[in-house]
């Protein structure tokens, strides 16, 4: 499209590209379902936990603190976006990263068929993959 700019459009308004993430596996016959999520100011979020299928979102408010197995810990801002592959991997942290502000995102999950869009990761399973936990920040 000669003159259509990478925002969609000549003049810079309409659709912007914000992410572009090819996911290592999509669930045969998943759903999509669209989740806006709301922290109260230091909440740590959800327990460690998986899903089904992967995840894409967006941080609309505030900040979250955000960790997958395997990576660093990571602050996500208002207006940056986030992916996890699901499956196996264990998100360690989704909650607020600010003491004073809420956190707000929208995150898009596809779900296997007949399975929750989150499970829980008991202590035990941690305990056994705490090796593919990427270190922890120092509290200095």
């Amino acid at each position: 499209m000669s003159g259509v700019d990478e925002h969609g459009s000549q003049d810079g308004t309409g659709p912007r590209m914000l992410a572009d993430v090819k996911p290592p596996f999509v669930p045969e016959g998943a759903s999509a379902m669209t989740v806006e999520v709301e922290w109260p100011p230091g909440h740590p979020g959800t327990p460690p936990h998986r899903h089904s299928g992967p995840c894409f979102g967006y941080v609309t408010e505030g900040a979250v603190r955000w960790e997958l197995e395997g990576e660093p810990e990571r602050v996500i801002k208002a207006g940056e976006t986030f992916w996890e592959p699901g499956g196996d991997v264990i998100h360690y942290q989704n909650g607020n990263a600010l003491s004073d502000t809420p956190a707000k995102y929208v995150v898009i999950m596809l779900c296997a068929p007949g399975r929750p869009m989150l499970t829980l990761v008991e202590e035990e399973e941690l305990s056994k993959r705490a090796h593919l936990r990427a270190p922890r920040p120092s509290s200095d």
